[in-house]
């Protein structure tokens, strides 16, 4: 999948008004997991990414950092200048391109080191909040 296509993705499933608060989602979610993945799966999955997203997974730091999905969602929230249930929507709508962009094997290596939790981020036709955020 190519970047424009990517973002164009991401800008029709979060319902967002413009290219550069698509771009905000993306950064913001990207990051964060880039922030939560260890060892040297920022990379690989960045690898299967064009480069202006990769990047995000790439530049997080610290990686192999251990939070729960409620911090991981409060994280995606402030990166991105969002209250909460709109950044739950955004990096909703950014996993899911996410999983059509790259290989079933790179996320089934990404959801190796997510902790139960995070399922709900990853399933098809879930909508909304995904559960309490609270």
């Amino acid at each position: 999948m190519q970047y424009k296509e990517f973002l164009g993705q991401v800008h029709q499933r979060a319902r967002v008004d413009s290219l550069d608060k698509a771009t905000a989602a993306v950064r913001a979610t990207l990051t964060v997991l880039g922030q939560r993945l260890a060892g040297g799966e920022p990379d690989n999955l960045a690898a299967e990414l064009p480069d202006e997203i990769g990047r995000y997974l790439q530049e997080a730091a610290p990686r192999g950092q251990s939070f729960g999905f409620q911090e991981f969602m409060e994280r995606v929230s402030k990166e991105e200048g969002v209250d909460m249930p709109v950044a739950v929507h955004h990096a909703r709508a950014v996993i899911s391109v996410l999983q059509e962009a790259v290989s079933a094997g790179e996320i089934d290596d990404v959801r190796a080191q997510l902790p139960d939790e995070f399922d709900p981020l990853f399933e098809s036709g879930s909508e909304g909040t995904l559960g309490e955020t609270a």
